[in-house]
């Protein structure tokens, strides 16, 4: 079934809320709550007639169609702090929860199109393409910042290409935002061209498989959403995203696979009012036994805290900035930690114009967990330079899953112990090579940020990118470098 004129449809209404005050995100959160009412009460009635829902009697869908005018905007209001007194996965979707459409009028028109569709007879696939592509048009809004929840769907696809994650298998994300690599792993382990799942792992999948954490509520609850229109986890139970911050202590048992990327932002804070009244900040740090290194450096902290995540036979991919490859103090110590302890065996070297927010330049690393051992874990750590000579923007070239097709084959998911480098001194600009353990920790500070392939727009005008992406490049690059200043005047 095409998804886009639904999606279309549903969409076309924000720009009459607009006009209102009322923004991409907030339509959305908008568009979850009644979308969920309505698929509770299509299950109340033939032939699911599931009665135990958990919605209390007098704030279900009817009581909202049977009203009209201010009745329905005060009603509606009761119904939102009513639902989210829940508990489970229904308290989680509507916790927190405020109504933004204050026209009367407009609410009824979209609970009345909301109404217009049979959302359980869509399928799954259906039902999460369509919410989907609502999330994507919302990161696309860059002035809501809601894309910084948002991972290039074709950046999640080749990650869990090379995961390969397979039935029985545990997936985790400790900064999960909407869900992306949760749904991609799902719609990986669905494909029956890969597996042809019996009945007790597709109720493994749907209940057991995914873990994840969010601490912004409105993100968890378009995550929530997003997963349970996929097919995972039940509207009736509890729910799969802990709004816990999951740096906080050390996960309750391992998973098999953690798919990540952790949210940007050198230092991790908190918020206080001091004895004038005034608002202040204070660094946070993390003081874990399991942590290799004490800093307040997020992203360090999420490097150590996926590590604790996984089994001894555990694997992890994750999405990292670039100081994590080459920064001092906590970030060496770390990054010898990990050749020493774990096997890094891959990064991925990402180009700019990738990401929704602005001046990111990122890394994907991939490392497998290990025993304790006195012997080092890694033996060669593969790169892979898809950033040197090589242009994005968001709009005029995106990524997409084609571009990233040739890391996938020289990672070589069926036997990654099976590589060819495709970097030689007769090929220099191959961009897949290995440097051995011991040519890594011999760099200063163990640094990670490597480079061999020669920037063409240094050495050959012609080869120049167009006006458009050298513009948005440039932007990019002032965008980061603000960023690296204010943080520097932060410390």
């Amino acid at each position: 079934m095409n998804t886009a004129p639904i999606v279309s449809k549903v969409w076309s209404f924000c720009t009459t809320l607009r006009d209102d005050g009322v923004g991409y995100g907030d339509y959305l959160e908008q568009l979850t709550y009644l979308i969920f009412l309505k698929m509770a009460d299509e299950y109340a009635r033939p032939p699911y007639n599931k009665r135990d829902i958990g919605i209390p009697e007098g704030f279900d869908w009817t009581s909202l169609t049977t009203r009209r005018g201010a009745d329905l905007e005060a009603h509606y209001v009761a119904l939102l702090r009513k639902l989210g007194e829940q508990r489970g996965m229904l308290g989680q979707i509507f916790t927190k929860s405020q109504n933004k459409i204050t026209d009367p009028a407009k609410l009824f028109r979209l609970i009345d199109m909301v109404d217009g569709t049979k959302w359980v007879m869509l399928g799954a696939d259906v039902k999460g393409d369509i919410y989907e592509g609502l999330l994507e048009r919302n990161a696309e809004d860059t002035k809501s910042g809601a894309g910084q929840y948002f991972t290039p769907r074709a950046l999640i696809r080749a990650m869990v290409a090379c995961m390969r994650p397979e039935p029985g298998q545990t997936i985790a994300d400790p900064a999960c935002g909407t869900g992306g690599f949760f749904l991609a792993a799902h719609d990986y382990l669905t494909d029956p061209a890969r597996y042809a799942l019996d009945k007790d792992q597709k109720a493994f999948l749907k209940h057991q498989t995914f873990f994840g954490n969010e601490i912004v509520a409105g993100t968890r609850r378009l995550c929530l959403m997003n997963m349970f229109l996929h097919g995972i986890g039940e509207m009736t139970g509890d729910s799969l995203v802990s709004p816990t911050d999951a740096l906080i202590s050390a996960p309750p048992q391992g998973v098999d696979i953690v798919l990540a990327n952790p949210p940007f932002g050198k230092k991790s804070s908190m918020s206080f009012t001091n004895a004038e009244g005034a608002q202040e900040t204070e660094d946070l740090t993390y003081n874990r036994q399991d942590f290799w290194a004490t800093t307040s450096n997020k992203q360090l902290n999420f490097v150590q805290h996926i590590r604790a995540m996984l089994k001894t036979t555990g694997r992890a991919a994750v999405v990292v900035p670039d100081n994590v490859l080459f920064e001092g103090g906590a970030g060496e110590v770390i990054r010898r930690k990990l050749l020493q302890n774990t096997d890094l065996h891959t990064i991925l070297r990402l180009p700019t114009g990738i990401f929704y927010a602005q001046g990111v330049k990122a890394n994907v690393i991939f490392f497998d967990n290990r025993l304790a051992s006195p012997d080092p874990q890694t033996a060669e750590v593969w790169f892979y330079d898809y950033r040197t000579n090589v242009h994005h923007t968001l709009k005029q070239k995106p990524l997409t899953h084609a571009h990233l097709e040739d890391f996938v084959r020289c990672y070589n998911p069926e036997n990654r112990h099976l590589r060819t480098a495709t970097w030689s001194d007769k090929t220099p600009d191959g961009r897949w090579r290995a440097f051995s353990r011991e040519e890594l920790l011999e760099r200063d500070k163990a640094s990670l940020d490597l480079f061999w392939l020669k920037d063409a727009t240094m050495t050959d005008l012609d080869n120049l990118p167009e006006p458009e992406v050298l513009m948005s490049e440039i932007m990019e690059n002032l965008e980061a470098a603000i960023e690296q200043f204010s943080a520097a005047n932060r410390v």
